[in-house]
């Protein structure tokens, strides 16, 4: 079971500027391809069915989404990636939210990259894992839809992602929004990312 007691709504954007102050809060973004399961995660981790609007259809998170998680950090929901029957126009708007977020961000700590489970890591997963490789932005792999696959499935799963994305075993956790799996791990390796901030931030202050 998740361990996140207070999760609100703080606002969305269509855009974020330089002068975007943020929520004087650590940050934690949300990246993955369209219709990976962002929303529903986002409700199976906070432990709120209507925290963030699920829908069958991909492309539908089409702003930045900012959710309070315990007083502690914000849970950043970025516009899903490579929906293949959005116009090239939406395309590039959605791909513009999410560089406008990692380059102005003044509070981002770590990201959370989500893939399904069922597949092997895409072309599109490769780059943003680049991406954010080239930044130096911390990243943990979310593996979605446990419970669409076999348990003899799950180590093969496991090894084929890490071995697509070139990271190690341990840093794929893999969660179930239909059995809510996953979620108390998750939440331990986002407070180690919040640590280590802090502590980076207490010796920038010596």
């Amino acid at each position: 079971m998740t361990k996140v007691k207070q999760a609100k709504f703080l606002t969305s954007a269509s855009k974020i500027s330089k002068d975007f102050a943020g929520f004087s809060l650590p940050e934690i973004a949300i990246v993955g391809r369209s219709n990976v399961g962002k929303s529903s995660f986002i409700n199976g981790f906070c432990n709120n069915g209507k925290l963030a609007k699920t829908s069958s259809t991909p492309g539908r998170t089409r702003l930045v989404n900012f959710f309070e998680i315990d007083q502690k950090f914000v849970l950043v929901d970025l516009p899903g990636y490579g929906f293949a029957k959005a116009g090239k126009s939406e395309k590039d708007k959605w791909e513009g939210m999410i560089d406008s977020y990692f380059e102005n961000s003044q509070n981002l700590v770590a990201v959370i990259m989500l893939v399904d489970i069922r597949h092997e890591p895409s072309k599109l997963d490769q780059m943003m894992m680049d991406y954010l490789y080239h930044y130096n932005i911390p990243v943990t792999v979310i593996a979605t839809k446990l419970d669409k696959i076999k348990k003899s499935e799950l180590a093969r799963k496991i090894t084929d992602i890490a071995a697509g994305l070139k990271i190690g075993k341990s840093n794929v956790f893999v969660t179930s929004a239909e059995t809510k799996t996953g979620y108390d791990k998750v939440y331990e390796r986002l407070e180690q990312f919040l640590k280590s901030e802090g502590e980076a931030n207490e010796d920038l202050g010596d």
